[in-house]
């Protein structure tokens, strides 16, 4: 489980296909904190650990992470937001975030409100997720309230913190972005299809 407050942005240092598997190697200040089996979540997507140095470590996505994810679309360089997995007992400071994306979403509006910014995003409304006005959403791994909710797209408000301490810096019109729902909506969400 993560709350969606990001730690550290990490630079992807290597990328290597092995049949339908990528690894990933990432260059983070937190290489040195990290354990072998330990679970990161990497834009919003919980990958495991797999080996490490001091100043770097390697995470593997198979298929269907790559498939329902950003991951996929990753390049050296690119920077990509990290969060570990939270601790028992420590404060749930942005909402409950399993690490499970449900699908993607592009960057359609960029708006600079001279003290935070607004992005636009929509995504594909086929899997039946919904966000609501004032709601949770979680984009890349950050969780965030929505501002303005549609069908198929929704907008959110960045401070300035978070714009300087995630990959929120870099996005702009056409960036995919990773999605999970609020988990509490998607239970709502599955029961009313029930009846």
């Amino acid at each position: 489980m993560f709350t969606g407050i990001i730690e550290q942005l990490g630079v992807v240092s290597n990328l290597e296909k092995e049949g339908g598997n990528l690894h990933i190697t990432v260059n983070s200040p937190l290489a040195s904190e990290l354990k072998i089996d330990q679970s990161l979540a990497h834009n919003g997507v919980c990958l495991t650990v797999v080996s490490k140095t001091d100043s770097s470590y390697v995470v593997t996505a198979i298929d269907e992470t790559l498939q329902k994810s950003n991951i996929g679309r990753l390049k050296i360089n690119d920077l990509i937001n990290l969060e570990r997995a939270m601790k028992i007992g420590d404060r749930l400071d942005g909402h409950i975030v399993q690490g499970h994306v449900d699908q993607t979403a592009v960057c359609t509006k960029v708006e600079d409100l001279n003290g935070s910014w607004k992005y636009t995003f929509t995504y594909d409304a086929t899997p039946k997720n919904i966000t609501i006005e004032k709601g949770s959403i979680t984009v890349n791994g950050v969780s965030l309230t929505v501002v303005d909710s549609g069908v198929n797209s929704f907008s959110v408000a960045i401070i300035p913190y978070t714009f300087e301490h995630t990959n929120f810096k870099t996005f702009k019109e056409g960036t995919v972005v990773n999605l999970e729902f609020d988990m509490i909506g998607k239970y709502i969400q599955k029961l009313s299809t029930l009846n």
